[in-house]
């Protein structure tokens, strides 16, 4: 299944796409796609006659694919030739940091930039969304029944308050708009194998980075399994899982025009096998 949040921000309402690619409300079966929803009531809605269900008209906004979101985890550095063009070594254990839940939107809101930025940088990222409470998982092998399915994920990052400011990257990561989520939120049953996706992301149309899971250094099902041993995650937790080679950051003239920072007016598009595409448009702070 493919679910999707339609409507304003903040009044967002729950849909599900069906066989023709429109979107269909759930609001009928389930009053969002939320962490609640997730843990208790996905057989109710794969029960759904779904082109039976009211047909949404138009081209509504998307919002995030998950309401709610209490706890947004990323892992750092986990795709080899992103450490590679950072100068950065391979990591023996996944590095965990976090993102400010309020800096989730949605998957074509724009990108706002923030006050004082000067080194805005994009990450295209497969992100996974928990949908029942773990603890203490015993194994990589049970990790993925823990999972209710995947989005992309643009973690994007300031670097200068990142890396220049001291302290922790959480003030680099978490500003308001630097988490768009979606367009949808896939079930784990429709992805059958998260370590090999293709992943693009272009910027005014010129391809930035072009990647695939197939060189994270730590799989998903390790990752779920490693964060639980630390942290309980809730039904509605985002896990984002790296990105691959390509950001600016990694940047060495003469692969684009120096620099490669977003700035004001730049449209990044995001895409990842089987989970869709995101587009967002860079605006000043306001």
């Amino acid at each position: 299944m493919k679910l999707v949040r339609f409507g304003p921000a903040g009044r967002e309402k729950p849909g599900i796409i069906d066989s023709e690619g429109k979107i269909r409300d759930l609001s009928r079966i389930v009053p969002d796609i939320s962490g609640e929803v997730l843990a208790k009531s996905l057989p109710k809605i794969r029960k759904a006659k779904i082109n039976r269900l009211p047909l949404v008209k138009g081209k509504p906004r998307l919002g995030p694919c998950v309401g709610n979101v209490r706890h947004f985890i990323a892992i750092g550095l986990n795709y080899a030739d992103h450490a590679a063009e950072t100068g950065s070594a391979i990591p023996k254990e996944p590095i965990i940091f976090s993102k400010a839940p309020n800096c989730v939107s949605g998957p074509n809101d724009p990108i706002m930039v923030p006050k004082g930025s000067a080194k805005l940088d994009y990450e295209l990222e497969l992100a996974i969304v928990i949908g029942k409470r773990a603890r203490y998982i015993p194994s990589e092998k049970e990790a993925l029944s823990y999972v209710a399915g995947y989005c992309i994920c643009n973690d994007v990052s300031e670097r200068v308050f990142q890396a220049e400011r001291g302290g922790q990257w959480m003030k680099g990561k978490g500003c308001e708009t630097f988490g768009p989520l979606g367009p949808w939120l896939v079930t784990r049953d429709e992805i059958k194998d998260t370590q090999n996706l293709r992943m693009e992301l272009t910027v005014n149309g010129d391809v930035r980075q072009s990647g695939s899971t197939r060189t994270m250094i730590f799989s998903v099902p390790h990752i779920v399994w490693y964060c639980s041993q630390f942290f309980v995650l809730d039904p509605g937790d985002v896990i984002t899982t790296g990105t691959p080679p390509g950001v600016a950051l990694g940047h060495k003239p003469p692969k684009w025009e120096t620099p490669g920072w977003l700035r004001p007016g730049d449209v990044v598009k995001l895409s990842i096998e089987g989970l869709g595409e995101q587009t967002q448009k860079v605006v000043p702070f306001k």
